[in-house]
């Protein structure tokens, strides 16, 4: 189901801006306005879905909550910003 999923969503957005949202979430990168626009037409499940299946490897899983709360402020960054593009 995860896998189906992953293959669905991932062919919603650039691996660039997969790679920059994953910066974000996991590290301190920064998020353009054009990967917040692709993120949002990628859609929340989507987005959800892909950062809690990276976020349950073993070697994150002791910080899986505040990837998950990076996540949804993500999320909310670039619906607030989508609808000024």
């Amino acid at each position: 189901e995860v896998k189906t999923l992953w293959d669905t969503c991932l062919v919603k957005i650039t691996p660039k801006c997969a790679l920059n949202i994953i910066a974000v979430v996991f590290g301190n990168g920064t998020l353009s306005d054009l990967c917040c626009r692709d993120l949002v037409k990628e859609g929340k499940l989507c987005h959800d879905t892909l950062i809690k299946y990276i976020a349950d490897r073993p070697s994150l899983i002791a910080h899986e909550t505040e990837y998950l709360k990076k996540r949804d402020e993500v999320w909310n960054h670039c619906v607030s910003i989508s609808k000024t593009l």
